[in-house]
């Protein structure tokens, strides 16, 4: 049975080797999520240890999905900290394992932090994702609205320059 949590900072910093094993495989299929292959995983713990403080601060809404003890996906509400902009937040590394893909845990994943970022009131929800990708069938499909497509924006895992597409989505 496959649970979703939102994750204390406490909480994070216990999961960041399960964390980090989940980006590992992300980056190994070919996943453009900041990362280029390999991805060592202690470069990938220090990557989300660096996120506890901002989780103690509730400005970074971390979320794990487990089966059995093993974390099988996340994602992130990364809220804004500007004045100006308090109402807005980016959704972050949606990341299913691959042993755990075809069953709909994207979605629910997408769902869950949807709902998480309405209930603290935000208002404005962006995210950027790899052009063709499925995370960006993922996003067409339940109602984000592409913004723009910016060409050549990152390298994917192996290195090669791709396009980005934006969207957004009010919660």
């Amino acid at each position: 049975m496959t649970t979703i949590k939102r994750l204390t900072a406490a909480q994070l910093a216990a999961s960041v080797d399960g964390l980090a094993a989940l980006l590992v495989d992300a980056v190994e299929d070919g996943a453009s999520i900041g990362f280029l292959d390999p991805a060592g995983h202690l470069e990938l713990v220090a990557w989300w240890q660096d996120l506890v403080p901002g989780t103690e601060a509730g400005h970074v809404i971390v979320f794990a999905a487990r089966e059995d003890d093993e974390i099988v996906g996340t994602v992130q509400l990364r809220r804004a900290t500007l004045p100006n902009a308090l109402h807005r937040a980016e959704l972050s590394k949606l990341v299913v394992h691959r042993k755990a893909r075809g069953r709909g845990l994207g979605r629910v994943l997408l769902s869950t932090a949807e709902h998480a970022a309405r209930d603290l009131g935000i208002t404005l929800l962006l995210l950027d994702t790899e052009t063709g990708s499925p995370a960006e069938r993922l996003y067409r499909a339940t109602g984000w609205t592409e913004v723009a497509t910016v060409p050549d924006y990152a390298r994917d895992p192996a290195g090669v320059m791709k396009p980005t597409t934006f969207f957004r989505k009010t919660p």
